[in-house]
């Protein structure tokens, strides 16, 4: 399973649940439903970025040397893409049957909705990667690519003919 899509599973299954629980919620507690609603969004947002965190500190552990870090921006963006588009389909199919539930229209939920659900899942999915990897690069070593064998890029390092030319006089 790609880790978009693993990613994006997870968190559409967590925002039709959270939608749920928001309308449970906001029906007993109707006095307090912008808290419900700010509450459960940071929550969603918390989730995403440990997750975040975890991917960052994973990648820069095995890779040490950012240029060859993956593209974990393209897999939250998916990620978010995919989480925002089905959990907005699932919520509107649920909505058809539970009658309380707070939805729009199809085209809105698979639209406006999903587009906050991208962004939301992608600004933290990022951010979080960014500080894992942080966490990772303040105790690492700071150059890692000069540690490695001279003949490991000699065929893309410019330097390397330079190198290996003045090492004979």
């Amino acid at each position: 399973m790609n880790k978009w899509l693993l990613r994006g599973l997870v968190f559409a299954a967590l925002m039709v649940i959270l939608r749920l629980l928001q309308t449970v919620l906001i029906n007993f507690l109707e006095r307090y439903a912008l808290a419900i609603s700010v509450g459960l969004v940071i929550i969603y947002a918390l989730v995403a970025l440990i997750w975040g965190v975890v991917d960052g500190v994973r990648d820069a552990r095995a890779n040490p040397d950012p240029d060859r870090r993956a593209d974990l921006a393209m897999t939250w963006l998916l990620a978010g893409l995919f989480a925002g588009v089905v959990s907005g389909a699932v919520t509107w199919v649920i909505g058809r049957f539970y009658k309380s539930l707070y939805v729009e229209t199809l085209l809105s939920e698979v639209t406006t909705f999903a587009a906050f659900t991208a962004l939301l899942l992608f600004l933290c999915g990022i951010a979080g990667v960014g500080l894992g990897r942080w966490q990772v690069d303040r105790k690492a070593d700071p150059m890692p690519h000069l540690h490695r064998a001279r003949g490991d890029q000699a065929d893309t390092d410019v330097f390397a003919a330079v190198s290996n030319g003045s090492d004979q006089t």
